[in-house]
């Protein structure tokens, strides 16, 4: 056995590179209609690994956006007056409340606009600040849906040539149909079969494959 390296690899995240399909089309049409959003603030809801983190680098590179997060993590004034802002992953950990009301009334007051992603719908959220809960009830969420099977076939195969491996059809095809329903999981069994590979000294096949999904089944 020979111990991979953790070399990294860095994915192709520019709007040539996005992946289509039917359950993440809402979210590519909010990104293609701005400035001329329904609403100054969007709340984008999707599980781990479903391209939001995609979605708003795209925004943020067409925008010109400021991202906020750790300001708002951190309690630190946001010195906001015109322009976009980007604030990530807002229910993962705490934040003030009274940081992001006061952003969302300058966004609003000035023409701004506010792009907040989360895993969790707004109302989901331990908010505590009821004027902040109704200015995220008046926000626009567009929520991403479970990926299908052509969704997941195409992410794995970026995944691979991410880490500028070719894989063929029916691999993909026998890993998609025993996976889990999960642009995570896809992120993670790429990973663990190129680890293996790799320890192994091996080319990736369908048995080095099976052998993966077999290990996750029994955890």
């Amino acid at each position: 056995m020979q111990l991979p390296l953790e070399l990294g690899h860095d994915p192709a995240a520019d709007r040539d590179h996005l992946l289509i399909s039917r359950s993440i089309m809402p979210a590519i049409d909010l990104i293609d209609r701005w400035p001329h959003w329904h609403t100054p603030v969007t709340v984008l809801v999707g599980p781990p690994g479903s391209g939001k983190t995609h979605l708003s680098t795209i925004w943020k590179g067409l925008s010109q956006a400021r991202p906020v997060t750790a300001e708002l993590r951190e309690g630190r004034p946001v010195a906001a007056r015109h322009g976009a802002f980007l604030f990530e992953d807002a229910d993962r950990e705490a934040f003030d409340e009274t940081g992001l009301f006061h952003l969302i009334n300058t966004v609003r007051q000035h023409g701004g606009s506010l792009l907040i992603t989360a895993r969790s719908l707004p109302q989901l959220w331990p908010i505590t600040l009821p004027d902040l809960k109704s200015r995220l009830a008046a926000a626009t969420t567009v929520e991403i849906g479970a990926p299908d099977d052509a969704l997941l076939q195409q992410v794995i195969f970026k995944l691979f040539a991410d880490r500028q491996l070719e894989v063929d059809d029916r691999l993909v095809a026998y890993v998609v149909t025993r996976m889990e329903r999960s642009l995570d999981a896809a992120s993670q069994i790429v990973d663990q079969i190129d680890k293996l590979a790799l320890s192994r000294n091996r080319r990736i096949t369908r048995a080095l494959a099976a052998e993966v999904l077999a290990a996750r089944e029994a955890i």
